[in-house]
């Protein structure tokens, strides 16, 4: 059956439109291209197009010009990646689908033979995030730990290395990032007590160029905040694309949860969970860090995108990045040294004060889960933002948060672990006391954290975010409401039903001068699942995966 897929794949490719290779040059030019050439389109993740085609004034107009069904019912979260006239999806449990970006004729399909046993270490949907592209390659993940290379131009694979072998707790379902020659990928992995990691492999070969453990080992700094061996399943994995600095050659990655999630049996600070690491991307060394939550007991991974702006701050322009994390607190730090800048929340918090100055958490040992009685935590382990990334727009200088409002009864079980992971206590997911809905979208001032506006949602907020120089903000929630608002007001200028729920992230484009909007619909992941009374409200809303894309009307 695979063979056949391919075969089927080279004669499709055969037509295929032109494929302009993807140089080091065009990623760094990525914010300006007509496409969109990686996750975030560019390496400072802003999800932010130059485009201005589609406005406020004709938005109105937008109509389907293709879709594209995948016949899959699992959660659908890879946004549409466009070089040229090529675009690029993956699906659930690891397919690669090449697409004409402009009729949406397929191009060629490219199925993994994925090792099942795998999957008895994928947490919250059997899903992948995207692609990479670098050169005449397109470069993806799998759930057992592969990184695959294929020649964009016809699905052929070129290279394909094992990152982690099958069987030790990991899986990889983050698109990987393209830079410098290199292809990084993270590895998920924190609910099956496995050791974080990133990679990054030579582009052109696929040899491994250098590995980055971000749980310490004892003699390493940082190894002492964790007990004797516990660092061998510590958890803090790297699940999220990061983003990259040019100028400064550096990576900023966001880490996970550390294992077990229960912190009673593993006290200190558990470096490097829960934190952005500032890496040298030629040798993966850090240089610095920052812990958005010490002694995690909640699962507020920390691996929410890093998007990279200048904030002003007393007076003074400062390279920065914000970052709205699960813990329900928008984040910016220096990004040239790590200083804390402001933290602010945007959710009910009750496990923490803040930060300090200086960038501390004050954490409430009160708080904290306990045997003998159940603990009530906001935000839940879905966290104040999940995975959906944020956008933020150089005119408005407002980011835009997909926030979730959920709360949790977290009970320790005295068992670390079971059947499913590494635990040692269950959460119960309840509403959040006092807010009508499960959803917002929410703008909020770089420099300030402030929020200034606001749409709420009955329905979780659980789509990616887009916006454009025209001043348009595009989401979608769980309901399938696919919506355009006015990026300085929040006024919703359009909405559209789509056939599912909205996990995917939006992506917009250019071909010939005319300006394209592509979003997944194909609810999942962990909302749908854990998401307790906002899973319930989702539970019978159809499922399957169908990629749409919109334009203008005939012109």
């Amino acid at each position: 059956m695979i063979a056949a897929g391919f075969a089927l794949a080279l004669a499709l490719a055969a037509a295929a439109p032109p494929y302009a290779p993807v140089t080091d040059a065009r990623l760094a030019a990525a914010a300006s291209d007509d496409g969109w050439l990686m996750y975030r389109r560019s390496y400072d993740s802003r999800g932010y197009a130059p485009f201005t085609e589609i406005g406020a004034q004709n938005v109105a107009q937008l109509r389907v010009v293709f879709t594209y069904a995948t016949n899959l019912p699992q959660g659908h979260e890879s946004p549409p990646v466009v070089n040229g006239r090529t675009m690029f999806v993956t699906t659930p449990l690891d397919r690669l689908i090449a697409l004409d970006a402009v009729t949406g004729r397929v191009l060629w399909r490219y199925v993994h033979d994925l090792d099942v046993q795998a999957l008895r270490a994928v947490c919250c949907d059997v899903v992948n995030r995207g692609v990479a592209l670098y050169g005449s390659n397109v470069y993806f993940g799998t759930l057992d730990d592969r990184l695959i290379a294929l020649d964009a131009r016809t699905g052929r694979v070129v290279w394909k290395r094992v990152v982690v072998p099958v069987g030790k707790s990991y899986a990889i379902t983050g698109a990987p990032l393209a830079v410098d020659g290199k292809v990084i990928t993270g590895v998920a992995g924190g609910e099956y007590g496995a050791r974080g990691l990133l990679a990054a492999y030579d582009a052109v070969t696929g040899n491994l160029v250098w590995k980055r453990w971000t749980i310490p080992a004892p003699s390493e700094p940082g190894g002492t905040t964790w007990p004797p061996g516990m660092y061998l399943r510590g958890g803090g994995d790297t699940w999220i694309t990061g983003s990259y600095d040019p100028l400064t050659r550096t990576l900023f990655w966001g880490t996970g949860n550390p294992g077990p999630w229960f912190a009673g049996v593993r006290p200190g600070a558990n470096l490097y969970s829960n934190s952005v690491l500032a890496l040298d991307v030629a040798t993966g060394r850090m240089k610095w860090y920052f812990q958005f939550t010490p002694h995690d007991s909640w699962d507020f991974d920390g691996v929410n995108e890093m998007v990279l702006v200048d904030v002003v701050r007393g007076g003074a322009r400062i390279p920065a990045l914000v970052h709205a994390d699960r813990n329900g607190y928008f984040v910016a730090l220096d990004r040239r040294d790590g200083k804390f800048l402001y933290g602010v929340p945007f959710v009910k918090v009750t496990a923490m004060r803040g930060y300090t100055p200086s960038g501390q958490a004050r954490m409430i040992a009160a708080e904290y889960p306990r045997a003998g009685r159940d603990t009530f935590t906001c935000p839940s382990a879905s966290g104040g933002k999940n995975w959906y990334p944020i956008a933020y727009s150089p005119q408005t200088q407002l980011a835009y948060v997909p926030m979730l409002h959920l709360c949790a009864n977290v009970h320790v079980t005295g068992k670390l672990a079971n059947d499913y992971g590494y635990f040692g206590e269950l959460s119960t997911t309840v509403a959040e006391p006092g807010h009508a809905g499960f959803g917002e979208l929410g703008a909020l001032d770089v420099h300030t954290g402030r929020k200034r506006w606001s749409y709420q949602s009955r329905y979780p907020w659980t789509g990616g975010v887009l916006t454009t120089a025209s001043g348009l903000v595009f989401s979608g929630n769980a309901e399938g409401d696919f919506f355009a608002f006015d990026a300085r007001s929040g006024k919703v200028l359009w909405k559209t039903r789509l056939s599912s729920g909205i996990v995917g992230v939006p992506t917009t484009y250019r071909v010939d001068g005319r300006q394209y909007v592509a979003v997944y619909a194909g609810y999942g992941g962990g909302v749908s699942a854990f998401g307790g009374p906002a899973a319930a409200l989702t539970a019978n809303k159809p499922r399957g995966g169908r990629l749409y894309v919109f334009a203008l009307g005939a012109r």
